[in-house]
C-alpha cells in the first residue's frame, strides 16, 4: 500500500489523534477528550493513551495472522496493563479511543472500525463509508441540552460535562456504545470486513474531526472526499476543514460541541 497521511491537532491543544502506517498496515485512532473541569482518573492523559495503544496495535496487526479484532483486544489489554497499578483504568472517565484499521495480506484487504472513525473504500467506483455511530445515539436529552446553550458560556460548560458523564456511563455496555479503553472485550463489538485487494481502487481512514468536511460542513459527499484526496491529498482536505471551523466561531452555522477538533487522514492511494 502507498499511504499519504496527515494528523493535525486542534489549535492550542495536544493532538489526541494517532496514525501509523507501513506497507501492509494502517492504524488510525481518535482519543476521547475530556470536558473542561473533568478529571479522567489517569495521570498520563488521552494523548499518551492513544500513542501507546496505537503503537501496540500496529505491532500486533503487522506481526500476526490473527483477525484484526483479536489484535485490537491484545493491544487494549497490554496498554491497560501499563498503567493499571497507577491509574483508574476501569473508571468510565478513563482515556479511550475510537479505531480504524486496514491491512492487506494474501490478496485480501481487511478492515476494522470501532467507534466514530470512518473508513472509505472505493471498490471499482462504488464508494462505501463505514462508521460506528452508536455513540451519537446515546444520551439524547443531554445532547439536546448542550445544543441549546450559548457557545463559551458557563451553561455550555456544565451541559458538556453532563453530556460526557451521561455518555461515559454507557461506554462499553450492552445498549450503549463501544470504544477501545481498558476492556479487551470491546474489540469483539467492532465492525469488520474484507475486500479483494485488487478490487480496492482507493481507501481512506478518517477521524471524526476530518470527516467533518462531509458530516458537519456538508462541503462534499464521500465520493467527493475521495476525489479530493486523489487530486490534492489529505493536507488539502484538512485545510478545508480548518477554514470551515474558523468561519463559524460561534457554532451557529454548523452546530457542534466544539469549534475545532483534531483531524487525521490516512489515504491509501491506488
Amino acid at each position: 500500500m502507498l499511504v499519504r497521511q496527515v494528523s493535525s491537532s486542534r489549535p492550542h491543544g495536544p493532538n489526541e489523534d494517532f496514525v501509523l502506517s507501513s506497507p501492509a498496515v494502517v492504524v488510525v485512532l481518535d482519543g476521547a477528550g475530556m470536558a473542561l473541569g473533568m478529571e479522567s482518573g489517569c495521570k498520563h492523559g488521552v494523548a499518551w493513551y492513544v500513542q501507546e495503544l496505537g503503537t501496540r496495535l500496529h505491532y500486533e496487526v503487522a506481526r500476526q495472522e490473527s483477525p484484526l479484532a483479536d489484535c485490537l483486544a491484545t493491544a487494549i489489554e497490554s496498554t491497560a496493563g501499563l498503567h493499571r497499578d497507577t491509574c483508574a483504568v476501569d473508571d468510565p472517565l478513563s482515556p479511550s479511543a475510537t479505531v480504524a484499521i486496514a491491512r492487506v495480506r494474501r490478496g485480501v484487504f481487511e478492515w476494522l472500525v470501532l467507534g466514530d472513525c470512518t473508513l472509505l473504500v472505493d471498490n471499482h467506483g462504488i464508494v462505501t463509508a463505514t462508521t460506528d455511530d452508536r455513540l451519537a445515539l446515546v444520551a439524547p436529552h443531554a445532547r439536546e441540552a448542550l445544543a441549546g446553550t450559548a457557545p463559551g458560556s458557563a451553561a455550555q460548560r456544565a451541559a458538556h460535562q453532563a453530556l460526557v458523564s451521561a455518555e461515559r456511563s454507557l461506554r462499553n455496555t450492552p445498549g450503549g456504545y463501544w470504544v477501545a479503553a481498558a476492556d479487551p472485550a470491546a474489540a469483539s463489538q467492532a465492525f469488520t470486513g474484507v475486500e479483494g485487494a485488487s478490487d480496492v481502487q482507493a481507501a481512506a481512514l478518517l477521524t471524526d474531526g476530518a470527516a467533518r468536511l462531509v458530516t458537519t460542513f456538508h462541503a462534499t459527499d464521500w465520493r467527493g472526499c475521495l476525489d479530493l484526496l486523489a487530486r490534492n491529498g489529505p493536507e488539502n482536505v484538512i485545510r478545508q476543514v480548518r477554514e470551515a471551523e474558523r468561519s463559524d466561531p460561534d457554532l451557529s452555522r454548523w452546530p457542534r460541541s466544539k469549534q475545532y477538533d483534531d483531524a487525521t487522514i490516512a489515504y491509501i492511494c491506488p
